[in-house]
């Protein structure tokens, strides 16, 4: 069923899912609920709230709010009026942070003062040491030189003066402002299209730093809907899944694909296998979502045979499903391969029944709307099928482009994005993904850029060289390892090294293993460049072996 264009912007979503059941639970979190009826008029007041404080079409809105209602309404509010969002990353350490504030322009910015153990207001005066002398927005920073405003979504006592309050002053600046009323609320909305641009999506790139993917209101909803029909997704479901909202899985594949349908979203701040159990069991929960390494701890959890999971129904963790929904073998279930530039999946097919023998492995189709093509990687020649190369992608949920690269340097003449990805389609036309051409490091669903990794373990004195490889995991796919070559006489630990780098990298970025090595035992090409795939095999062996 073709999604109608009244539906191809968050305004349009929103006010349709309102009308149609505004008592229909849309999300859940620590007991508080929110429905459709009041995510549409609390957006509402949020949006009002915005335009009043100065934002509006085009307004760079940074979002810094764990998984839960309130990142919600605050993404609804700023998509609305017109504004681009940027969501935040809530493991980023002061410099992450600080780089993606700068190089998305962001202009406000909404935030928790805390999440778990990250204090974000000290890593802003980290990044931007100016602020810690600053008073009351707007502001004017050299380091963040875009950036007026940051409000503060709770009130804590952790405040600065240079912050501004959350929802509940946003609200109260709508209802004082004249003229920001609900009725020109309505005016802008109808100039906000599904052309416009509604998300710029960060992940980590092959080089250095993070890489912002342009994604339009269009394109976000409607793949979000065409996936849908490859999934048993419905009004009823109850649907658990521990992906954050900042990354494209978990917003257009698990949020905005709910709100599609009508269906309920449970969140957690943190994954712990017996309180997910807990929650499953109490909330009757239907479809379970995520990496395989969350089905797994769970399963694994002593609590496990006890639990009464019978209302799950569908889902890809496995391990939680009813027995005659499990595949016999997972590698004879479809996969898919997205990326954030893609909007998700580019390649799919159902998941909820065994493929033959010879399909083993293989990752889908190309979803409808999207052309691919695979290429020699040295030549660019476009290869036939069952040829291994690059896989290229175009279509509807490809990115608009790369935030402040020019488009000549982001797709090919033809319009193709290069994925990077390496693989072959066969003549029936299914994907079969064999790995990355790169570097990029894949961990439990996250990207690792080595060379961040590497850069900022470069800075530490003891440090001669380090290098960053992904070593094969069943679970979480690769773990990050890393060698290190250390000065002469210079000592240091794995432990001392971990904790140096905590303050630095967010936790997934975090290496797994620690080998100290010798200049002599990094492999280098005839060119006398880093061999990454020798390194990564004999780190492999090592760890087999018990090491690291």
């Amino acid at each position: 069923m073709t999604l109608p264009d009244s539906e191809c912007t968050a305004s349009g979503l929103i006010r349709s899912k309102a009308a149609s059941d505004p008592e229909r639970i849309f999300i859940v979190k620590d007991g508080a609920r929110l429905s459709y009826g009041e995510a549409e008029r609390l957006s509402r007041k949020l949006a009002r709230g915005l335009l009043a404080a100065g934002a509006g079409k085009g307004t760079r809105v940074g979002l810094l709010l764990p998984n839960g209602p309130d990142w919600v309404l605050a993404w609804l509010a700023a998509a609305r009026i017109g504004a681009l969002v940027v969501p935040l990353n809530t493991f980023y350490q002061a410099r992450e942070l600080g780089f993606v504030l700068r190089h998305a322009d962001v202009h406000t910015l909404l935030t928790a003062a805390r999440f778990l153990n990250n204090d974000y207001l000290e890593r802003l005066e980290k990044f931007a040491p100016e602020l810690s002398g600053h008073g009351a927005a707007p502001l004017r920073l050299r380091s963040l030189p875009f950036l007026r405003e940051v409000r503060v979504w709770e009130s804590d006592g952790g405040e600065r003066p240079w912050t501004s309050g959350g929802a509940a002053a946003l609200e109260a600046l709508a209802d004082a402002t004249p003229g920001i009323d609900d009725a020109l609320l309505e005016e802008v909305e109808r100039e906000v299209r599904p052309a416009d641009p509604m998300v710029v999506i960060y992940s980590s790139g092959s080089t250095a730093n993070p890489k912002g993917a342009i994604h339009t209101h269009g394109t976000v909803l409607r793949h979000a809907h065409n996936l849908n029909g490859f999934r048993d997704l419905i009004a009823a479901d109850r649907i658990y899944s521990p992906m954050p909202f900042f990354w494209v899985g978990g917003f257009c594949f698990t949020l905005v694909s709910a709100m599609h349908v009508g269906a309920r979203l449970y969140c957690q701040d943190v994954f712990e296998p017996g309180k997910t159990l807990d929650l499953i069991e109490r909330e009757r929960i239907t479809m379970v979502a995520g990496w395989p390494h969350f089905g797994k701890a769970m399963a694994e959890h002593p609590s496990f045979a006890k639990r009464d999971l019978t209302s799950i129904r569908a889902g890809n963790l496995y391990d939680l499903l009813p027995e005659g929904a499990r595949p016999s073998d997972p590698e004879l279930r479809s996969n898919s391969l997205g990326m954030t530039e893609t909007c998700g999946p580019h390649t799919f097919d159902r998941m909820d029944g065994d493929l033959p023998e010879k399909l083993r492995g293989s990752f889908g189709r190309s979803v409808p709307g999207v052309a691919h093509k695979v290429v020699d990687p040295e030549s660019g020649r476009t290869l036939g099928p069952d040829e291994f190369g690059e896989i290229c992608a175009r279509g509807y949920p490809v990115m608009q482009g790369l935030y402040k690269v020019e488009r000549e340097d982001a797709f090919d003449a033809d319009g193709y994005y290069h994925t990077g990805d390496a693989g072959f389609f066969s003549a029936e036309g299914h994907l079969f993904f064999k790995g990355r051409l790169g570097e990029m490091i894949k961990t439990g669903g996250a990207n690792v850029a080595p060379r961040e990794l590497e850069l900022v373990m470069a800075t530490l004195p003891e440090i001669l060289a380090a290098h960053a490889v992904g070593i094969p995991h069943p679970e979480r796919g690769e773990n990050v390892a890393v060698a290190v070559v250390l000065r002469e006489r210079a000592k240091l630990d794995a432990a001392t090294l971990h904790t140096r780098l905590k303050d630095q990298l967010s936790a997934y970025k975090l290496p797994r293993h620690t080998f100290f090595v010798t200049s002599a035992e990094i492999p280098m090409t005839d060119s006398g460049k880093l061999d990454r795939h020798k390194l990564r095999d004999a780190l492999a062996k090592r760890v087999a072996a018990g090491e690291g």
